[in-house]
């Protein structure tokens, strides 16, 4: 069974960064697509990036384009999100997300799902 562990999660001020790390376990994930999404105190959750099994293309929403990059390390069955140039705004729960065969911004698109790890920016 796929496990999903996110971490890297805390507390930054406003124009600060961080790197969040989603370890799998269960299986290798070389094969699957790996996404960032999040979830804001009383909204739904968003998409934030998604990278393709072989880390050859990554897609990223508009409110992170420029600041934050997802990537992977298949040997270390390991996806990351660096994030820089935070913003109050980004304050979310942070998820990770897997899928062997599709690749999109609906969370509905996704299989397997990591617990989150919270991400709070201050002003």
């Amino acid at each position: 069974q796929v496990q999903l562990v996110e971490s890297g999660g805390g507390l930054v001020q406003a124009g600060g960064s961080l790197r969040l790390s989603c370890a799998a376990s269960g299986r290798t994930m070389r094969s699957d697509n790996m996404a960032w999404f999040r979830q804001a105190p009383g909204k739904e959750r968003e998409f934030v990036a998604v990278i393709t099994w072989n880390g050859g293309s990554t897609y990223y929403a508009d409110p992170v384009k420029g600041r934050f990059t997802i990537s992977r390390d298949n040997a270390k069955n390991t996806v990351y999100l660096q994030m820089n140039s935070l913003k109050p705004e980004d304050t979310a729960v942070y998820y990770c997300a897997a899928d062997l065969f599709r690749l999109g911004s609906s969370e509905r698109e996704y299989d397997y799902w990591g617990q989150g790890t919270q991400v709070t920016v201050s002003s």
